[in-house]
Order: structure tokens, then C-alpha cells, then sequence
């Protein structure tokens, strides 16, 4: 298969005609660089001109699509030219045709053009004068530098800056992209901590509604009854409490309101008292001295809350046990539950809660097991999670 030249760009195409129309122009009103007397003028005739001027104008259509060829047989034609009367035209697009190896050429092609005109340049200073011993020789290295050295550098500075504005609208692309990617993560994770929030703050409430109702409709006991509805109200105010809250720090943007306290390792007290009121058998072994870090006492507070939830909807009759303990470096937290064969839970659940209890502890880079074991009261359910002091991030 052969390889056809590429289509010139249609800019490239009018430069060429403009060069051709302009160098006819000049010929026919008999314009030349250089008079007939001229010794370097070998050829006379004025069509010769022509020559030159029609290899250089077809060189222009390639000067986008392959620089580097239309540079060397620009070159060949401007040798050329200098043997006849000679034509601007020629020469001026010439100096066309070296910016434009210099700016769409290749990364080497650009660096060493510069060098290469630049020498030639002062060769062809140095050369005349030492020649002729006349300073008139330098006019000949003005030519030159402007012919070849001039339109290089000027292609040089060209294609720096745009090299340089490509680079910049690339890098802003790239941190637009990457503040993309972290506010989508910064949803991502804000809406996984609210669902954590929302959940450990309202299931308990739901649960132990759920349960007493159940045991309200099912027992035709007044007493039973009134006792069930004494809890159900009671989780209902306290769950109703806990949404307002949720939805009022959601709806504050002001910055004004103080945020409210988050749930610490003194409040286990009242949360195992309010399990014991909701039904179940529940002892608490803390050994907390000193306040620990935000992060891992309201990590350690929602796991017991949400372990003491699954209790009251799947534990087996029997005591459940919190133990809070502090070995070297972490805080850890057990909590144990009768675990046997159930027709089903005594409420709804969806597994969210042991989710969001190992993100918890995933988030300040601790370690958390939750399964059935065997103890000596019998087969238990138990929760395990172990939460470094000193690492982690904000749960």
C-alpha cells in the first residue's frame, strides 16, 4: 500500500497561493532580489525565477502535515533561487517554512533547527568578512540570520508557549478531576457516617416498639398490655427525639448552633438501663478512668448500642454481657449475648448494623469479629472490637 501524502490544512493551502500569487506578481513587474550584473546570478532569464518560486509554494502546503520534508526541499529550491535574479517571495517563504519545522516538527527536530541556523548564521558572518577583509561581509550574516535563525528562534518561542498552555490546561483538567473525585468520596463517606448515625440512633427506639407491640397484641393481659404500651411510648418519645436532633443538625447550615455532644463512654450507664427496661438481662463491666479520644468513645458507645439492639431482636432468653476494657494502646469492647435456634427475630433487620459497626472500627484502623462461640454459660453470639488510642480517623 502506498503512502499518500495528507490532505494540507486549508490555512496552509492559502499561504501557499498567496506566496505563488505574490512571487507571479513580482516577476511580472520585474521585481528581483538581485540586478542582471550580478556575479552569483548564473541564470539570466527572468522565467527561472519561477522555478524556485513554484517548489517552494508546494512546499508550503506541506509545511503543517510534514514539516521536516518541506523544509529540505524548501532549502533545495532557495539554493536554487539564488542562482537566478532571485525572488522575494521565495525567500519569504522560506523563512515560513523554517517556523514551521520548528513549531509542528518533532521535539528533536525543534531543538536542533535553532542550532543548526544559529550556526549557519555565523558562518555566514564570520566567513564573508574574514574573505573579503570588507565589513560589508556582515551584511551577508544580517540575511542569513534573518532568513534562517530568526524564524527558528521565533517557531522556538511559539511552540514553548504552547507546549506550556497545553501542559497548564492539562494540569487544571487533571485537579478538576481529582476535586471531582474527592467530593464524590466526601458524599460518599458523609452519607455512609449518616447512615451509621441514623441508624444506631433510631433502631434501638424501633425495635423495642416493635417487640412490646407485638407482645401487647399477642397477650391478653391488661397489665402485660399497659406495661408493653408504658415501654412503646417511651422509645417513641425517645426515638422522636433522637430524629429531631439528626434532622436539626442536618437543616443547620448556619455555623451558629453549637453541634451537639456526641454519645461517650459515660452515657453506657443509662443505654444498659433503658435495654433492661426494654426486656433484656443485661450486666456492664467498664473499667473507664480517663476521658478518651471523641472518635473511639463514640465508636465504642454505638457498638454496645447496636449490639444491645440485635440482642433485643435475636439473643435467646439468658444475660447479656458488656465488657469495656482498656489493655495497652486500645480500647476494647465485648459484648456477649445467648445465642440458640429461633423461629425468627422478634423485629425486622437488615444486617446494616453489624456493616456499620466494623466500618466504625474500620475507620480508626482497628480489628472487629462478631459470630456464635462457645463459653461456659453455653453457646453465645458474640461481638469483639479492639480500637486503638492513638490512630485512626474521625468515625
Amino acid at each position: 500500500m502506498t503512502d499518500r501524502l495528507p490532505r494540507p490544512h486549508r490555512a496552509d493551502a492559502t499561504i501557499a497561493a498567496a506566496g505563488l500569487f505574490g512571487g507571479l506578481f513580482l516577476w511580472g513587474v520585474g521585481l528581483y532580489t538581485r540586478g542582471p550584473d550580478d556575479p552569483i546570478s548564473l541564470i539570466q532569464p527572468g522565467w527561472a525565477v519561477l522555478v524556485p518560486l513554484a517548489v517552494t509554494a508546494g512546499c508550503e502546503l506541506l509545511r503543517r502535515t510534514r514539516p521536516r520534508t518541506a523544509l529540505l526541499i524548501g532549502t533545495v529550491a532557495l539554493t536554487a533561487d539564488l542562482f537566478t535574479r532571485g525572488s522575494l517571495a521565495t525567500i519569504v517563504m522560506f523563512t515560513d517554512l523554517v517556523y514551521a519545522a520548528v513549531l509542528y516538527g518533532s521535539p528533536g527536530a525543534a531543538r536542533r533547527i535553532p542550532w543548526i541556523t544559529g550556526l549557519v548564521t555565523v558562518i555566514a558572518t564570520v566567513w564573508p568578512v574574514a574573505a573579503w577583509q570588507q565589513p560589508e561581509g556582515l551584511l551577508i550574516g544580517v540575511f542569513t540570520g534573518l532568513v534562517t535563525f530568526t524564524p527558528a528562534a521565533t517557531g522556538w518561542i511559539v511552540r514553548n508557549h504552547r507546549d506550556t498552555a497545553v501542559a497548564e490546561r492539562l494540569r487544571a483538567e487533571q485537579t478538576a478531576l481529582l476535586a471531582e473525585i474527592d467530593r464524590t468520596q466526601a458524599v460518599t463517606a458523609e452519607r455512609a457516617r449518616m447512615a451509621r448515625e441514623l441508624h444506631d440512633m433510631v433502631a434501638n427506639h424501633l425495635s423495642a416498639i416493635a417487640i412490646h407491640s407485638t407482645a401487647a397484641l399477642s397477650i391478653d393481659d391488661p397489665r402485660t398490655s399497659k406495661d408493653a404500651l408504658a415501654v412503646i411510648r417511651e422509645n417513641s418519645v425517645e426515638g422522636l427525639a433522637e430524629m429531631r436532633r439528626l434532622i436539626g443538625i442536618l437543616r443547620d447550615d448556619s455555623g451558629d448552633r453549637e453541634p451537639a455532644a456526641a454519645p461517650t463512654l459515660d452515657g453506657l450507664e443509662a443505654l444498659v438501663a433503658g435495654a433492661r427496661t426494654n426486656g433484656l438481662d443485661v450486666t456492664l463491666e467498664a473499667v473507664h478512668e480517663d476521658r478518651l479520644p471523641a472518635p473511639v468513645e463514640l465508636a465504642a458507645y454505638r457498638i454496645v448500642q447496636e449490639s444491645l439492639t440485635n440482642a433485643l431482636k435475636h439473643a435467646s432468653p439468658g444475660r447479656v454481657t458488656v465488657a469495656i476494657a482498656r489493655p495497652d494502646g486500645s480500647l476494647s469492647v465485648r459484648v456477649s449475648s445467648p445465642y440458640g435456634d429461633r423461629d425468627g427475630p422478634r423485629a425486622p433487620g437488615s444486617g446494616a448494623g453489624l456493616v456499620g459497626m466494623r466500618e466504625r472500627v474500620a475507620l480508626l484502623r482497628g480489628t472487629f469479629e462478631a459470630g456464635p462461640e462457645d463459653s461456659p454459660a453455653g453457646r453465645v453470639w458474640t461481638v469483639c472490637a479492639a480500637l486503638p488510642l492513638t490512630r485512626g480517623e474521625d468515625a
